[in-house]
Formats: C-alpha cells, structure tokens, sequence
C-alpha cells in the first residue's frame, strides 16, 4: 500500500504457495513463478491431482512443490502450511487463487450451490490467509496475492452470486491491506477480465436450476451464457498476462493495492470510476440486458461446452 514503507519486495529463493494449482490461472502461475527463481509451493484440491501438476512441471523444466491443500478442509490448510514452514523455514507469499464458479440467476441457485462457493471462494480464502500471517508477521515482511475476478468490482448478469463472492474477495483484500500494512505485510488484489480456461470448460459451475427449461429465466440465461461465449473465444487476455502481473506485485518496491489484467477489463472499470452512475447504468446495464433479450428471442444457442457440466 502506497504510503507505508515496511516489508520488502519478492526475490528468487522466496517461498511462495499458490492455491489452486491444478489446473488453470493456479497452474501457469505456478510455473511461471518458479521459472523466475521463486520457492514454488502449488497447491491443489484433490490429491489426484498432483501427479499432473508434476508431470506439467517437468514439462516446463520447472521445480514444484505440489502438496494437497482444500480451502474448505480446516486440516488440510494446517497440514499443508506446516509442511511448508518445515521445508523453507517460512512463507513469503500467498497467492489467493483456488475458487469455484457459479452461473445462473440467483432463484435458480440452491441454498447448497451457494453455501459450497462461499465456503471455497469467501471463507475457505480467509481460512488460508489467517494461517499465513503469522509467520509473515514474525519475519515481518510478506505479501498477500488475492485473485479476484472484473466481476469483483462490476456485477454481470447471470452470476450475481459468484460476483457476490468476488465482491467479499475485494473487502477482504482491502481491509487486510490496512491491517497488515504497519507489520510489513502487503495486500494485494488482481483482478482478471475475460480468459479463456477450464473456468469456461469443464469447470464452468452452471447451477443446476439454470438449465432447467421451466426456470424463468432459462433462455434469458442461456442467451447472456452464448454472448459470453463469444467474447471468451475472442478474448486476447491469456494466463500468462495473470502471472506476469501477479510476479510484479511480488516483486514491486510499492505494490499497487490492485491490478487489472486485460484491456476489456480496465476499460469497464475505468468507465465506471470517471462516468456519470445514471450513464453507466444505461449503457453497461440496460445495454447489456436488451443485447440478451434480443439474443433470447432470436433463440440464441447455449454455449457448446454447456453438455460438459
């Protein structure tokens, strides 16, 4: 945070976990740091997974760490920071990135949809982070990569609750950028635009109540879903550009508190921070609702990878 003048900046050696490594933003971000000299501790959900990010690793002539760590598993996130605490003798850097998705209008979501993506997305990113502090308080520097989404800061239609956990992503950051500051600790937030990955694929997270013919809001959905698709096919964002910049948070001298990856999303966010709130609304909003009742009533197909979910 710009004014406070405690801490230090990432260097090669440094111990890093990234959580959510298995696949996606979590895995090239992994290896991205490694690549660059850093200690490289990537986590991942599922114990299966780790011989694919091993093998991934060797691929990329990288070193990795892969241990097991479920943000919603209380134990695991002990285990798995006492792990790297008895390996590196401490943690520089944490990299908020393990999350799930959900995509439907919010009467179409269970109370068991939510509940499950708030527990990974909102409380299972704060179990994380209250055990990394800590040791970073003690060392007295360290630095706190949450990995937020443009939909932290502009709701879309069709995922009101996913950006409701990105929003509580971003107050998160936020406040602890404030506490933890006097101690040598800085917060920061990344937030990507649009990025073709498994998010858009197999891990898409549709609600089940979305794809049901008889929901309300069924072709409404399953047209926003089809205009999204497009603009993800379109999208010129990769990974890579998430791990570059979450390296240059690493490694400033006076991290920013937050960092937009992509043009499309700076632009939206821009526009709403400098236009009129009345403007805004009605081209962002009221603009983006009739681009869907006009793709609705013309009988828009879902997106081709709706059959994975």
């Amino acid at each position: 945070m710009h004014g406070i003048r405690k801490g230090r900046p990432g260097r090669p050696g440094d111990a890093v976990i990234v959580t959510g490594s298995g696949t996606g933003l979590g895995l090239e971000t992994a290896a991205y740091l490694a690549a660059q000299g850093f200690r490289v501790f990537a986590t991942v959900r599922n114990g299966a997974q780790i011989p694919d990010v091993e093998a991934a690793a060797v691929e990329r002539g990288v070193s990795l760490e892969v241990l097991r760590l479920d943000v919603t598993d209380r134990a695991s996130i002990g285990e798995a920071i006492a792990t790297v605490l008895e390996r590196a003798g401490g943690i520089y850097a944490l990299v908020n990135n393990a999350g799930v998705g959900l995509r439907g209008a919010t009467e179409d979501c269970s109370e068991e949809e939510i509940k499950h993506l708030f527990d990974t997305n909102v409380l299972g990113t704060i179990a994380v982070t209250k055990a990394v502090i800590p040791p970073m308080r003690a060392a007295g520097c360290g630095r706190i990569i949450t990995v937020t989404s443009v939909g932290g800061r502009i709701c879309g239609f069709g995922v009101t609750m996913y950006c409701a956990s990105k929003f509580a992503q971003e107050g998160l950051g936020e406040g602890l950028a404030q506490e933890l500051a006097p101690f040598g600790i800085q917060s920061v937030i990344v937030e990507p635009g649009i990025i073709k990955t498994t998010r858009w694929s197999v891990n898409r997270g549709t609600a089940a109540g979305a794809s049901d013919p008889a929901s309300p809001y069924h072709e409404l959905f399953r047209a926003g879903e089809a205009l999204a698709q497009k603009r993800v096919e379109t999208a010129p964002t990769r990974p890579a550009d998430v791990a570059r910049t979450i390296r240059e948070a690493l490694t400033a001298e006076q991290p920013r508190m937050r960092y937009v990856v992509g043009r499309g999303a700076s632009i939206a966010i821009a526009l709403r921070r400098y236009m009129p709130e009345s403007l805004f609304e009605r081209l962002y909003f009221a603009g983006g609702i009739r681009r869907i009742e006009r793709n609705a009533g013309a009988g828009e197909p879902p997106p081709a990878t709706e059959a994975a979910q």
